[in-house]
């Protein structure tokens, strides 16, 4: 099968990196040039438009920044739909609107190729191993057919339903993470005001009932004081908006939500578009004239389990 892959930002370019690494015939395409040059010289090909890459190849899997730009790469001129032709596979791996996935499927399957939406979960180090989560929404013979590729990029692969429920799902994750993000903000300031040890309240949290993902992850960068979780602050205030959307759309009164939106809003005007997300607790540090660094934390994360072929679950 050959593999087309446009977006090698923070995430995409992990994944197409996984794809290459375990020899798959890969051609990419990216607007920076020296991502593109660094996959060139691992053996990647490269196509010169998005709809010269969905000509040549089997597979067209997208990793975009937002539906806006995703929309302009599928439906331009040189976009991905005008290179479709019958059974060819489109796979969304951005982060995205539900509507928009499948506005965009419905072109897909009118020039006889199938949409399916497959966004990841479980951060960029993740991402880098092949050890990430992957969700896929859409026709089950497609999902099937490109398994073998989604289990190199991901180690837990599910299969939520139609098209458009992974990324229902996928905002729905990274809404809970948002909000655990802003709420260790508030955590650690009770801690560090207390006079905790820092570490061993790291250790206490990640054995207790208040444990999370975020907390085993994020809370490392904070305490290490580099926040470099590589994910911006506008992307989460992207994937929150979405959230919010959502809800507005299915007629359903958050409280939570909103809130948290609002503390992104400010981190980002605050610490610009491409800080680091775990800065948000940086609002906490400054209003409270303190800090949260701790010795012995890394300033990047990165996966430390072995890589091992995924598998559905």
């Amino acid at each position: 099968m050959k593999i087309g892959f446009i977006g090698l930002g923070n995430v995409g370019g992990k994944l197409a990196g996984s794809l290459l690494r375990n020899k798959f015939d890969l051609t990419v395409r990216d607007l920076d040039g020296k991502i593109t040059k660094s996959f060139i010289d691992k053996g990647a090909n490269v196509a010169n438009t998005a709809k010269e890459l969905a000509e040549n190849v089997d597979l067209i899997i997208t990793c975009l920044p937002s539906p806006e730009i995703c929309s302009e790469v599928m439906e331009s001129k040189d976009g991905v739909i005008n290179g479709l032709s019958k059974n060819k596979i489109w796979l969304e791996m951005s982060t995205t609107d539900e509507s928009e996935v499948k506005r965009l499927g419905k072109l897909v399957a009118d020039k006889g190729a199938i949409p399916l939406d497959g966004p990841v979960s479980g951060g960029c180090h993740r991402a880098a191993t092949g050890n990430i989560a992957v969700f896929v929404g859409g026709e089950r013979k497609a999902f099937e057919k490109i398994l073998p590729v989604l289990t190199v990029m991901g180690r837990k692969v599910l299969h939520t339903g139609e098209l458009g429920s992974a990324s229902v799902l996928k905002v729905i994750t990274n809404y809970l993470a948002s909000v655990q993000l802003a709420a260790l903000g508030e955590a650690w300031t009770i801690a560090k005001k207390s006079n905790l040890n820092l570490t061993k309240t790291f250790k206490g949290i990640g054995i207790s009932s208040g444990n999370s993902f975020v907390h085993e992850t994020e809370s490392q960068v904070i305490l290490n004081g580099s926040y470099n979780i590589n994910f911006t602050m506008d992307l989460v205030e992207k994937d929150m908006t979405l959230f919010n959307d959502l809800a507005k759309k299915l007629d359903i009164a958050l409280e939570i939500s909103p809130l948290v939106l609002n503390i992104f809003k400010e981190g980002h005007k605050k610490y610009g578009s491409r800080a680091w997300s775990s800065m948000i607790v940086k609002r906490m540090e400054e209003l409270n004239n303190t800090n949260f660094r701790a010795e012995g934390f890394p300033s990047e994360l990165i996966d430390n389990e072995p890589e091992e072929k995924g598998y559905e679950i």
